[in-house]
């Protein structure tokens, strides 16, 4: 087999925050893991199958963050799932008569057979669709890879012992999801400081991924830039994002989801449909939400209400010509740059896995266009890869310490500390001191006051999520973020006073572990 002329290394990183709230069926939030397991989960999955079925050399890594991880195996919240796409199901089906010969009846059509599907694929692998993940794990079509515990944003936290514990509870929580140890880490928000692949090494793991600038900057100078992966001093190797090709599919300007063939987010038929045609399908309190049923493609730069009728077919045969486009691009690209460097070049495109299917509803379409245009004849010189299956192809790179980084605004950590979120660190900072000195104070609790300290290490990790930090500087959904965070720093110092006194409260124990139930298999020990 002739050597390609460069590696694509597709990653998309998937997750949410742990939104989980037994105490009412219709919390709004919830509807997170709704939209992105329609839009996002079972659409890439699903092409995924089409592409194994069609004999195609199939190879894509993808962050399964543990808190998605804990929702998606949630008998409750997938129970919720059901409930809620039955409802939309219901809706999808009046509208398809509504819409029958207008210029809308197609993507009507589309809506009714999907959500359909979508409950079929529920059903077939018994309301927990990491089973879905783990066969095609098991094909070698995907690499499931981790991320830190609760999507904490390492950099910003105070002590060397938190920070251990988001890797080992994530690590610990991969391995009763998916049967063996994770090869590879996503650190939240690509968050590095030196030092952190020393956390990596104590369990095992192969590899994890830079911002650009992160490694550039590295000590010394990485000889092949972004286009192949260093090893650290301790031996974990760090690959790092390729900037230009993001930019095809991020920038606001020139990037592919502008087309205006594809649909548009912002026009939805929970603002669109006559209000009792649709009131029924709305939250309990009545007010006008996005219901996912969009009739509108972008059109171009004219207002929103001027946006033209969404034609399902042509938009989708836009997205395999923009796959095309994508690796006759990388191919052009790998040709340079290899010939500068000397050998194949490897292009690490990471991606959010939301921005595919549930911002860019044609997204999906795209990565198995990317991934069978790599098999095409002429397409054959770009070969999708995974880390560790690169990494055991190519065994010998640079040492290279990166430099400290992220991928947000900016490149450091100014998205997840500034005037709208800092208030939560002196917080955040003195839980982790009382988690480790509680920690140590009971190196070998029983009964219930293990239970209380299990639960104790929970509510530090969910008050811990990057996602908190993040919405706030966003400015999006502020007072549930505020909430949240209130609401377990207000938890883990409860338990933390019933601890130090030797008297806990049994029922207010039972409460709280009732509401948050991420990691049953927490052990608090791993903060010692």
């Amino acid at each position: 087999m002739p050597e390609p002329v460069g590696h694509l290394l597709l990653l998309l990183h998937a997750h949410l925050p742990f939104i989980r709230h037994p105490e009412d069926e219709h919390f709004i939030e919830e509807g997170w893991l709704v939209e992105a397991l329609t839009e996002t989960y079972i659409p890439i999955l699903t092409r995924l199958e089409h592409l194994l079925r069609d004999g195609v050399r199939t190879r894509l890594t993808m962050t399964w963050s543990p808190p998605l991880c804990e929702m998606l195996a949630d008998p409750l919240l997938m129970e919720r799932y059901r409930k809620r796409v039955g409802r939309l199901l219901e809706l999808a089906e009046q509208e398809v008569p509504a819409k029958s010969g207008s210029p809308f009846g197609a993507a009507a059509a589309m809506y009714r057979d999907h959500l359909k599907w979508c409950l079929e694929c529920v059903s077939r692998w018994n309301g927990n669709l990491l089973g879905w993940v783990k066969s095609l794990m098991e094909r070698g079509a995907l690499e499931p890879i981790t991320c830190t515990a609760t999507h904490g944003f390492l950099p910003l936290m105070l002590t060397h012992e938190a920070r251990r514990a988001q890797v080992r509870v994530a690590c610990a929580n991969y391995r009763k999801h998916f049967g063996r140890d994770p090869r590879g880490i996503w650190l939240a928000e690509c968050g590095y400081v030196p030092g952190f692949e020393e956390l990596l090494r104590e369990c095992n793991l192969r590899y994890f991924f830079v911002e650009t600038h992160g490694l550039y900057y590295g000590d010394p100078r990485p000889r092949f830039g972004c286009f192949a992966p260093v090893y650290t001093p301790c031996g974990v190797a760090a690959f790092a994002r390729d900037p230009e090709s993001s930019r095809s599919v991020w920038s606001a300007e020139c990037g592919y989801p502008g087309d205006p063939l594809y649909r548009e987010y912002y026009r939805d038929l929970g603002y669109d449909g006559e209000y009792g045609c649709i009131r029924n399908f709305l939250h309990p309190d009545g007010v006008r939400r996005n219901l996912g049923l969009k009739y509108h493609r972008v059109t171009g730069k004219v207002q929103l209400h001027e946006k033209a009728p969404y034609e399902p077919s042509p938009a989708f045969a836009r997205a395999m010509e923009h796959g095309a486009d994508f690796v006759r691009n990388r191919i052009s690209q790998a040709t340079k740059v290899g010939e500068l460097i000397g050998k194949p070049p490897v292009i690490v495109a990471p991606y959010d896995a939301e921005l595919f299917g549930h911002w860019w509803y044609e997204g999906p379409q795209f990565v198995e266009s990317v991934l069978r245009s790599c098999d095409t004849s002429w397409g054959n010189s770009l070969r999708p890869v995974s880390g560790s299956e690169y990494l055991a192809e190519n065994s010998i790179h640079q040492v290279v310490t990166p430099a400290a980084s992220s991928w947000g605004d900016a490149g450091y950590n100014g998205v997840w500390l500034n005037p709208t979120n800092d208030w939560v660190y002196r917080h955040l900072h003195e839980a982790e001191a009382r988690m480790v000195d509680v920690a140590r104070r009971h190196p070998d609790a029983q009964g219930l006051t293990k239970r209380a300290l299990d639960q104790l290490a929970r509510e530090l990790l969910l008050m811990q999520s990057s996602d908190w930090a993040f919405i706030m500087t966003m400015n999006t959904t502020v007072a549930y973020a505020t909430r949240r965070t209130r609401d377990h720093i207000n938890r883990f110092t409860g338990l933390y006073t019933m601890i130090m006194a030797g008297q806990i409260d049994e029922n207010a124990l039972n409460q709280i572990s009732w509401r948050d139930t991420i990691f049953p298999e927490i052990d608090y020990r791993v903060y010692r």
